[in-house]
């Protein structure tokens, strides 16, 4: 019986879904956005919100725990840098889904993972400083 067992399977072994989910996050991390299958989505946000909770706590033990659950250094970087300091007033909740449709090739459902907080920041600094030159033109 599968009694209490959440991580689903994905028709791969355990090494390959385990270096699979550590690609995502890792991918999630350095490009703040990535799409993929929404089964596959699921159980990386709960990696990558695993990730945050465990760097929002800075010590070096932290940062070591991270590095070994994930494959790139300048991602151990970014999430003690620029991620968890942006989700430092939140609880939990970090990432978001965005589903985009099906895959035309096998009809597989896709969806954009990507971060609450790093991603809203860019689109509203953007606007901001686009309304400013047109105060000062008149």
């Amino acid at each position: 019986m599968r009694h209490q067992r959440v991580m689903k399977k994905f028709g791969r072994s355990m090494e390959h879904r385990k270096m699979l989910m550590r690609g995502l996050v890792t991918n999630l991390i350095i490009a703040e956005s990535i799409k993929t299958t929404l089964p596959k989505a699921k159980q990386a946000r709960k990696d990558a919100e695993k990730a945050v909770t465990i760097a929002k706590k800075g010590t070096l033990a932290a940062r070591r725990l991270a590095a070994s659950r994930l494959t790139e250094p300048k991602a151990v970087q970014k999430l003690f840098d620029k991620i968890a300091p942006a989700m430092a007033g939140r609880n939990g909740g970090y990432t978001r889904i965005v589903k985009l449709g099906t895959r035309k090739g096998d009809a597989a459902e896709m969806c954009l993972l990507q971060w609450v907080t790093v991603g809203a920041e860019a689109p509203a600094a953007a606007p901001a400083a686009a309304e400013e030159p047109a105060k000062e033109v008149k």
